[in-house]
């Protein structure tokens, strides 16, 4: 008996390991694109069509309209961006790998632009922010996601 619900167990276990949820259009790149090779490189890539992979390390808690990707490097991380309502990304593919395909956008940040959305951000949040940790403008570099699939 208990040899038949381990076997059970076992075989649930394969039978769900591995499914795959597609989001928005389907995928139609072939190659993959290594997100360290996109982030060291931006404006080679900004505009163009790629595909990615990775971990999901995060998603967006209000909306699901995005997902932070692990890179191939260490601490390196890619934003896909979705239209709010397109797409939406439910938190449990936290920790998921994905393959996803969108156009690489780099915007350019100005100093004073990023201490008013992070005073927008704490006020939205209730929490305090501090103006003075703002260095300097950035470079934010995300994907406009258009399609990705989730293995859980």
């Amino acid at each position: 008996m208990k040899y038949s619900v381990v076997l059970l167990l076992v075989l649930t276990l394969l039978v769900t390991a591995g499914e795959q949820k597609k989001y928005g259009k389907p995928l139609t790149l072939k190659e993959k694109t290594l997100i360290s090779t996109i982030l060291a490189h931006p404006e080679k890539f900004a505009g163009k069509r790629v595909q990615v992979e990775g971990t999901i390390v995060g998603v967006c808690e209000k909306r699901g309209c995005w997902i932070n990707i692990a890179g191939d490097k260490e601490f390196e991380s890619l934003r896909f961006k979705v239209e709010d309502g397109v797409i939406v990304f439910p938190m449990e593919i936290k920790g998921h790998h994905v393959i996803a395909e969108g156009i690489v956008s780099v915007k350019k940040v100005s100093k004073e632009d990023l201490i008013k959305q992070g005073e927008q951000h704490a006020k939205e949040e209730g929490t305090t922010f501090d103006p003075s940790t703002v260095k300097g403008d950035r470079t934010i570099i995300q994907l406009n996601g258009e399609g990705a699939i989730v293995t859980e």
